[in-house]
């Protein structure tokens, strides 16, 4: 089994509590280089359960962008995100923050109030803690941890219940993407970035690979092109399937559609430095 192959790594996976998630794996195999290497299904524990009503729904329905309408649609009447009109200010603005203004304000910035939610849901749901968030999370009492904790706080109470609602999201994002490949299939992806010091090496393969210890939620693109436009370091990386909490393709008219852009799960990810042609 996965889980007896690979030795618990508790640096990195949840420096600040105790090992604990709602997933089928623990959060140190889930993290681990051997996982993203030897991917096994994931999936958070009750949500296809407690939703198969929706599933069952999509299984019927051959169009990729009708099926992205009914998910919307159940969202919005399960969270009754379609009832903000009548409401209080408070309660309105609550309604209306749904997760689509989570992934808008993580496309805008990672580090903002909205990034510090989508972390959150990786710390609560994977148990993986989050390694930057403005700056490094060293430790219990880092600075910040503590500015990643109060974000967290101030982008919960903006919404109703959105920790279920990233649930969904991401067991739909599994759906689609288990319907489009039909196995478990490994993505090539690239990620850009202005200072690759900023990440923990793990392990020195060669002059151009290495392994390295990512946040826990990072951006991807599938356009290499792209990728330069975030930094002067490209890395090239095939991440699991089963590790994309969101693609920018999912949802008709995406917040994100032409950046090719792939929210992942992090951990331990063995990368190769894409060497610049021009």
């Amino acid at each position: 089994m996965l889980v007896e192959k690979i030795e618990p790594i508790h640096n990195g996976v949840n420096m600040y509590n105790p090992t604990f998630n709602y997933c089928n794996l623990p959060p140190w195999v889930i993290a681990s280089r051997y996982f993203n290497e030897h991917p096994q299904p994931l999936e958070i524990q009750g949500v296809r359960q407690g939703n198969r009503f929706l599933f069952s729904r999509l299984d019927g329905i051959e169009s990729k962008e009708e099926r992205a309408q009914v998910f919307n649609d159940y969202m919005s009447v399960k969270f009754q995100l379609h009832h903000w009109r009548g409401q209080t200010d408070t309660a309105r603005k609550s309604l209306r923050n749904s997760y689509l203004r989570f992934l808008r304000g993580w496309m805008m910035d990672s580090n903002s109030v909205e990034g510090a939610v989508l972390k959150h849901w990786v710390e609560s749901r994977m148990g993986i803690a989050p390694s930057f968030h403005r700056k490094l999370i060293t430790g219990m009492q880092s600075e910040g941890l503590y500015d990643y904790r109060v974000d967290v706080m101030r982008g919960s109470a903006r919404t109703n219940a959105i920790l279920s609602q990233l649930d969904l999201l991401y067991e739909y994002c599994q759906y689609e993407l288990n319907r489009k490949y039909h196995v478990l299939k490994m993505l090539r992806l690239y990620r850009g970035t202005q200072d690759a010091t900023e990440h923990e090496v793990v392990e020195q393969l060669n002059k151009r690979e290495q392994v390295v210890r990512l946040n826990n939620l990072v951006s991807f693109t599938d356009n290499e092109e792209r990728a330069w436009e975030f930094g002067s370091t490209v890395w090239e990386a095939y991440v699991p399937a089963c590790k994309v909490f969101f693609c920018n393709d999912l949802l008709p008219g995406s917040i994100m559609k032409g950046e090719g852009e792939y929210l992942i799960i992090g951990g331990e990810y063995r990368v190769r430095r894409i060497m610049c042609t021009i």
